[in-house]
């Protein structure tokens, strides 16, 4: 994978404490253009990635994800599809801050992450104020949010995160296939999802702003 020009993988001590080289310029460096950039957080094989991508081509997309593994699935399809506006960051979520500057972030994605359902392990949870925090940081004040999950328990907890700091919520549904929305891009299915979905989980979706009710 290291041979691949859409993945960009830095070393710990290029993002520990310290701003990457390419902070406040991916969608010129990496994308050659000026477009909005949305990422997709906890990206897993990258489909959510790819497939927005081709959805919307007047926007860029990079997945993040720490697992290589991974990352080789979605980058690979990108490519052989040749999906100019499709990346991959291999990195911990942790270190985002090192890597993008304030308004340099339209959107965000997370799918399915790990729930962490232990309370000792909510820092770890995706939507949890420490990472709403770091997310705010980055993104434009108009910045959209959108989780995918199977988990009640994190559903609900994002909710009451999102309420407790009076974030504006566009869009609340505890079962995603069984509403009236019609938003084709939601109907993507990861392969994680799929196996909930089998299982006969309900999908939740959330989708929010930090722009203050």
């Amino acid at each position: 994978m290291a041979t691949y020009p859409n993945v960009i993988a830095p070393l710990f001590e290029d993002v520990f404490r310290t701003d990457y080289r390419l902070k406040g310029c991916w969608t010129k460096e990496i994308f050659g253009n000026s477009n909005p950039l949305v990422l997709e957080l906890g990206c897993g094989k990258g489909e959510y990635t790819v497939a927005l991508a081709e959805k919307y081509p007047e926007k860029n997309f990079l997945g993040v994800d720490i697992k290589g593994a991974r990352i080789w699935v979605g980058a690979t399809k990108a490519l052989q599809n040749k999906k100019t506006n499709v990346a991959f960051l291999r990195t911990r979520i942790d270190f985002i801050e090192s890597c993008f500057i304030q308004g340099e972030v339209s959107e965000i994605w997370i799918t399915f992450p790990d729930p962490q359902p232990q309370q000792s392990r909510e820092n770890k949870r995706l939507t949890s104020p420490r990472f709403l925090q770091s997310y705010q940081k980055i993104m434009k004040p108009e910045g959209i949010i959108h989780l995918k999950t199977d988990s009640q328990s994190l559903f609900d907890y994002t909710r009451e995160t999102v309420k407790a700091k009076n974030f504006q919520v566009i869009a609340c549904y505890d079962d995603l296939y069984n509403s009236s929305i019609t938003d084709d891009i939601l109907s993507v299915q990861t392969h994680y999802e799929k196996i909930f979905i089998d299982k006969g989980f309900s999908i939740k979706y959330l989708k929010f702003a930090f722009l203050v009710q």
